[in-house]
């Protein structure tokens, strides 16, 4: 068989010893070990061959959560929005967000597109060729956004690969109008229906808001993506409304929640509710535990049987100062976060920012096994634990079957 690229000496989490990997097509075509006679069952000639010297390979990093529109944009604002959002209990998030909101107002679609371009070379040097990607669609942004994660989009394909989402970010009943700008943004090519009902003035107005989106959805045969129960108040309940709306609408699966910060507050017995309710909806829970005071009960999630995963949410902007689209360093902060600093729950980490990731964007074949797409990193270390600790790029990343060139995704400053 011929290859295109064959891996050689890689060490894959839970298997014992080195394997060789074959690539061609796009496609994991063959994963071998060395046959009796110590002679090797991958052959490599025409191939480009790498040595991963006994080093980790895996699968290449998924982002679910990104608001790719807003990137390097903190010094751009001041730090009114920072303060209310990382506030004590995060009883000002909405106030955050209107503050936030003014940076729209210069929103221009050559500027944010040169940022967007600058944080998405920086994402395949990192080996996260996967980003969910938020683009704000309202009464200021308009579509502007979109249109350069649009041109973005097409730009990084077989690179990183964004599934772009309309998002309502101010909200629909709060801003007329919202609701034909979702359906153009679906008109012109979003992959995505947003949400955030939590910032509603009234449980109405959140359900009309999820009923709006979700209806959107289905017209369009979209997944949707929504920021739910983001603020310090224990009394809300969109993340239920989503996943009962989910369920009526006949479209398990077919959503995400990001965010959930008010479950760290849910009385016990709301919270396995709520954790059941999930289940049903088959639906995932996106947790960034690093841009907020508050998080989702991710150990506690994991262990009802839950699926969760990690995201970046921010890069430089009016809610979280860094970013680099290094789903290690996401990592790295979530063992702390979270306080998974067993071998065990450090593998459960890796999962979150790899293939349980990729099950919540519902990406399919994700995955390194034969006839998977060839989505993969060779790593600088020989475990997970050394991988989280130094957080380093890749040494080499593998995206839809072809090698990122490290030159060509230089960054621009």
């Amino acid at each position: 068989m011929a290859f295109d690229i064959v891996i050689r000496d890689a060490r894959l989490r839970h298997q014992p010893g080195p394997v060789d990997i074959g690539i061609a097509g796009g496609l994991i075509k063959k994963i071998g070990k060395l046959d009796s006679r110590g002679r090797r069952t991958v052959g490599a000639q025409g191939a480009t061959v790498i040595d991963a010297g006994g080093r980790l390979v895996t699968e290449s990093f998924v982002n679910t959560h990104l608001h790719l529109c807003k990137v390097y944009t903190l010094t751009m604002t001041d730090s009114a929005a920072l303060t209310s959002y990382h506030g004590e209990g995060m009883g000002a998030a909405m106030t955050a967000i209107e503050l936030a909101a003014s940076i729209k107002q210069r929103y221009d679609e050559s500027w944010i597109l040169k940022h967007v371009r600058r944080c998405l070379k920086r994402a395949a040097l990192n080996g996260n060729t996967h980003i969910r990607a938020f683009a704000d669609v309202d009464s200021k942004a308009r579509l502007i956004g979109l249109r350069a994660l649009l041109k973005a989009r097409d730009e990084f394909k077989g690179i990183v690969d964004l599934q772009v989402v309309a998002f309502p970010q101010d909200g629909v009943v709060r801003e007329p109008g919202t609701v034909d700008l979702v359906k153009e943004a679906m008109d012109l090519g979003a992959n995505v229906v947003g949400g955030i009902p939590w910032i509603e003035y009234t449980e109405a107005d959140e359900r009309r808001h999820i009923d709006e989106m979700v209806a959107i959805a289905r017209q369009y045969d979209a997944d949707v993506s929504m920021l739910v129960d983001d603020a310090g108040d224990a009394g809300l309940r969109t993340l239920e409304m989503l996943a009962v709306r989910m369920l009526e609408a006949g479209r398990p699966g077919r959503a995400l929640a990001h965010h959930a910060r008010a479950m760290a507050l849910y009385p016990e017995p709301y919270f396995r509710k709520a954790a059941a309710l999930l289940q049903q909806a088959r639906m995932g829970v996106v947790s960034d535990p690093h841009t907020g005071p508050l998080h989702a009960r991710v150990k506690e999630l994991l262990a009802l049987g839950n699926l969760v995963c990690l995201g970046q949410d921010d890069v430089c902007d009016a809610y979280y100062p860094f970013g680099q689209c290094n789903m290690l360093e996401v990592g790295f902060l979530g063992v702390h976060l979270l306080w998974m600093t067993t071998f065990p729950e450090m593998e459960t980490i890796y999962d979150m920012i790899t293939v349980n990731a990729a099950r919540c964007i519902n990406l399919p074949g994700f995955g390194i096994r034969v006839g998977a797409p060839a989505h993969l990193v060779v790593l600088d270390q020989r475990s997970v634990h050394e991988a989280l600790w130094y957080h380093r790029a890749p040494l080499h990343v593998v995206s839809h079957g072809k090698l990122v060139d490290p030159t060509a995704m230089e960054p621009e400053r």
